[in-house]
């Protein structure tokens, strides 16, 4: 293998374990003190109570 294919696998390797990270990370969901973090925002953005 010459250094332009092992660049390519290496590259192709890199690639696939991104695409494996990101998609692990966007099934965790959000956590839950975030949720409430932003729930508090919102109440503060807001203090009425209504919904936009």
């Amino acid at each position: 293998m010459d250094q332009h294919g092992a660049n390519r696998k290496r590259e192709s390797v890199i690639d696939e374990n991104l695409k494996r990270v990101f998609e692990e990370t966007l099934e965790e969901g959000i956590p839950d003190r975030f949720r409430d973090l932003l729930d508090a925002l919102k109440r503060q953005d807001n203090p009425s109570g209504s919904q936009k």
